[in-house]
């Protein structure tokens, strides 16, 4: 199977990211579950959730194994598990419900309570003037009511003196706003027993109860027995596990009854923890419960699946095998949700080739905007790691032959084109004919794009700046009087800056004439002449759809101090390391950086790109931002093009932007299977409705269509039509 290991990396120490996994424990699961002989894509999911349901979508798992403790909120845990059902992905674990149940200490036991479970008596607080004092006999634990992995709990959490109890809550209540519990403390010994749903099925997934054995040395320095929070961090050294606990047999079978109870009354399914008490009276009691157990090498739930005769690797077996079973993964027809890709894609991959180096100086620049093989080749290479077949698809006038005889699935298309003001277009537009989805802008968005004049009109209707201009068709039309110079002069409809130059900054009408006469000849389309801004230029990526997440802006920092009117020139993109320097994120305040990307945004929609586009801006002295051009086809050469430096910064590596961008064509394919779905239902049930409607024969037990009605009946069962007529034609012996 396909398997996405969703997770939250831990990348400090800090408490923040305590229950977070560590890229050790990541490895390890990772290993176990391709030793079991399925292929694993590892997902981080501490970026925006845009991120993480692209790379859901462009991977297309079979099933997704959770681990993800979301980094915020009351819900945090539930996040992830209501987004997967929301996708109509299977993933293993409890549910959102259960997950924001279990999180919760206090909704926990008050759920449990009525179905006859022993916890200590409690308060909740959200607010310290809710404490009573004398409510609770002493000693009693305060606890964040909201944190697992034992956050907020030290030895000074247990307090003997109730005139030191309200400084204790009040400090608590600093750190954890969400609410705490205040809960007698019983003396006693913790132990915890795990649940592997898939396992020890004469206990109905319930494991052995195990404890945690803390060294003497540490347990000389420490006044309560309790598993706090530095013994799980700082000094887990000292901490060993014994399997199976040493409990009476009567605790045994209480600790099973009640651990049944739990783990049924809340939902937990697959994998869980309960954390219980075992108090010196002899009395088992409740503490809280883990749906999301830790499964780092070393903990409980290896230990007590071992005493069943299960190796690390067999418990995430059980894990995954309880939830193919529930998810029903292995019947075909049982899958819920949208569709699931359980073989590769046919991903199309449309291109022009670049065989023929550009000259900086720009005097031969025909394929500048075309791509390297080095660039399609990383491309091809991207795609395939998402476990997609690619099939070559060169932008020559050979394409729409090659489609016809070439099924594809989606295509990832960077091609340019041949020529005029709507190439970009072309290999959108044939695709659109077949129905094909793609990745990128649709026609009209490529084409409105690549006509800088018409871009700008365009974004003005929305309110954005953007510098002064004017369309010259010969060179000698009269020129606006808003224009003042300097001026920049370049083709209204190419890309790559070609056409732009250190002649593309002119100084009076005769230098502008001069040059603008010189581009219309050269690149047969007219010239664009705007006043130039002076002040900071900017890139900014956007990827997504409707509502584009934008990545970091970049700068192009200008090096020559010299030059009173830098521009970013055909020749610095091909050679730019001594003469800009690019700066990825930009330093920008927060009020220019809002204003930046709503600009972005606004011009992203105005030109109805989808997908991915890269713009530029400029800023003047006076903060004002400035709309020059759009590129929604942006170059993807690894380690060099603008949008794969942005994406760098934004801690999307090359393949993760690949595969972003190709999700986007894979939810319109999967949209678009649906429809054809729901065609054929609605064909059928008119076919079926239509049949009844004329007569059609009722089918005996046997499978024989009775005689009578119009004779054009449908079979049903397994459609022996044909046989039933041959039957009934045969000659009577």
């Amino acid at each position: 199977m396909r398997i996405a290991l969703t997770h939250n990396l831990r990348l400090s120490d800090s408490e923040d990211e305590a229950e977070f996994d560590s890229r050790e424990t990541v490895d390890a699961l990772a290993g176990a579950i391709e030793r079991l002989g399925h292929r694993v894509e590892r997902i981080e999911v501490s970026g925006p959730a845009s991120r993480t349901v692209a790379r859901l979508e462009a991977f297309g798992p079979d099933l997704i194994f959770n681990t993800a403790e979301g980094r915020r909120g009351r819900f945090r845990e539930a996040f992830f598990p209501a987004l997967f059902d929301e996708l109509g992905m299977p993933y293993t674990g409890s549910d959102a419900y259960a997950l924001a149940l279990t999180l919760d200490k206090q909704l926990t036991k008050l759920v449990l309570a009525q179905h006859g479970v022993p916890t200590p008596r409690w308060q909740y607080l959200e607010d310290a003037r809710q404490l009573q004092v004398n409510a609770l006999r002493y000693p009693v634990i305060v606890k964040p009511n909201f944190e697992g992995s034992s956050k907020g709990i030290t030895q000074d959490s247990v307090v003997e003196d109730p005139l030191r109890l309200h400084e204790v809550v009040d400090e608590a209540l600093r750190r954890y706003p969400a609410g705490l519990l205040v809960e007698e403390y019983v003396v006693g010994r913790d132990v915890t027993v795990p649940y592997l749903e898939a396992a020890a099925p004469d206990r109905k997934g319930v494991l052995q109860p195990v404890e945690y054995v803390i060294d003497e040395a540490a347990s000389a320095t420490r006044r309560y027995a309790i598993y706090d929070y530095e013994l799980k961090t700082k000094l887990d050294r000292y901490v060993s596990v014994r399997a199976p606990a040493k409990v009476r047999r009567h605790q045994a079978e209480r600790i099973q009854q009640i651990c049944e109870t739990v783990y049924r009354q809340l939902g937990i399914r697959d994998l869980g923890r309960i954390d219980l008490r075992l108090g010196d009276d002899g009395h088992v009691y409740f503490l809280e419960i883990n749906a999301l157990p830790s499964l780092e090498p070393g903990a409980g739930i290896y230990a007590a699946a071992a005493l069943e005769g299960l190796h690390a690797d067999a418990v995430l077996g059980a894990v995954i095998r309880s939830a193919v079973e529930r998810w029903g993964i292995a019947d075909k027809n049982a899958r819920r949700g949208r569709p699931r890709r359980t073989e590769r894609l046919k991903v199309g991959f449309s291109f022009n080739v670049k065989r023929v180096t550009p000259d900086p100086a720009g005097e031969q620049d025909d394929e500048a905007e075309y791509d390297s093989p080095k660039t399609l080749q990383a491309i091809r290479e991207a795609i395939a790691s998402w476990g997609h077949e690619v099939v070559d698809l060169e932008a020559t006038q050979d394409l729409p032959v090659v489609l016809a005889s070439t099924p594809v699935d989606v295509v990832f298309n960077i091609a340019e084109g041949f020529k005029g003001r709507s190439r970009e277009a072309q290999v959108p537009s044939l695709l659109e004919l077949l129905d094909i989805p793609y990745t990128g802008s649709d026609p009209a968005a490529l084409s409105v794009s690549l006509d800088k004049a018409l871009a700008k009109r365009m974004v003005r209707t929305h309110g954005i700046l953007t510098p002064d201009y004017a369309v010259l068709h010969t060179g000698k039309e009269r020129l606006p009087r808003e224009l003042s110079f300097p001026l920049l002069v370049k083709p209204v409809a190419e890309g790559t800056s070609k056409g732009v130059t250190k002649k593309s900054i002119v100084r009076d009408e005769v230098e502008l004439r001069e040059v603008a006469r010189e581009l219309i000849s050269k690149y047969r389309q007219p010239a664009l002449v705007e006043s130039y801004i002076a002040g900071r230029e900017f890139t900014v990526g956007l990827l997504g759809e409707r509502r584009p997440r934008v990545l970091p802006p970049m700068e192009i920092v200008f090096l020559d101090a010299s030059d009173p009117t830098p521009i970013y020139s055909f020749d610095m993109k091909q050679d730019w390391s001594e003469k800009i320097r690019y700066e990825v994120p930009a330093k920008l305040s927060a009020k220019e950086l809002d204003r930046l990307e709503k600009a972005a945004r606004e011009c992203f929609t105005a030109l109805g790109c989808r997908d991915v586009a890269r713009l530029d801006f400029r800023m003047d002295a006076d903060g004002r931002i400035f709309f020059i051009e759009c590129n929604p086809l942006p170059g993807l050469a690894p380690g060099w093009s603008d949008l794969v430096l942005i994406a760098q910064a934004a801690g999307i590596e090359y393949r993760g932007l690949i595969g972003e961008i190709l999700s986007f064509a894979i939810r319109r394919y999967q949209e678009r299977e649906r429809e054809r779905e729901r065609a054929r239902r609605a064909q059928a049930a008119a076919e079926r409705e239509s049949a009844q409607a004329h007569g059609a024969a009722p089918t005996h037990a046997g499978g024989h269509a009775a005689a009578g009605g119009s004779g054009t009946g449908t079979a049903a069962g397994n459609g022996a039509a044909s046989g039933n007529a041959t039957d009934r034609l045969k000659p009577e012996a």
